[in-house]
């Protein structure tokens, strides 16, 4: 498909990522070094989407460049507000940015002139492993953050084990 140059590519990787990321963010209960790693991991590929979509305007600016624009200054918020100490208002925008991430996603997925459709039409193969592969890498990254992280406020049951002479 002629029409997936290397902007558009990198938008949708970048984007996919972000989507299926997401989650592992969201539903996590614990909030440690690995939420922190996923989470730049995240911001990253949301800030390559958004800055990305103003580079695919074939009819000009649309409403989804403004929730780009909107998703920058969300991102921008999260980081003060976790870094002021208030977890509520880091939840609350990178929470609506993940929803404003889905709607743009069911947006381009559902609308049969966008390009999603198109590929799922004319390559469902390219656009399935392409999910796939995004998948797998994906759940290889969070699954090695999450087990790298070294255990956080729990105690051995045995005994320390002596490692020298006393």
């Amino acid at each position: 498909m002629d029409a997936f140059t290397p902007v558009i590519t990198l938008h949708a990787l970048t984007a996919l990522t972000a989507v299926l990321l997401g989650p592992v963010q969201i539903l996590r209960r614990r909030r440690d070094g690995a939420h922190r790693i996923l989470g730049v991991v995240w911001v990253t590929a949301i800030v390559v989407t958004c800055v990305s979509s103003f580079w695919i305007a074939p009819d000009g600016f649309s409403w989804l460049h403004g929730l780009a624009i909107w998703t920058l200054v969300c991102m921008v918020a999260a980081i003060i507000g976790i870094r002021r100490g208030s977890v509520e208002v880091h939840r609350g925008f990178m929470i609506g940015s993940y929803l404003g991430t889905l709607a743009a996603f069911a947006f381009a997925a559902l609308v049969p002139v966008r390009l999603i459709p198109q590929l799922l039409r004319s390559e469902p193969l390219v656009a399935l492993v392409t999910v796939l592969g995004v998948g797998v890498l994906v759940a290889v990254l969070a699954v090695s953050v999450v087990r790298a992280q070294p255990p956080t406020g729990r105690r051995s049951s045995s005994p320390p084990v002596p490692t020298g002479s006393v």
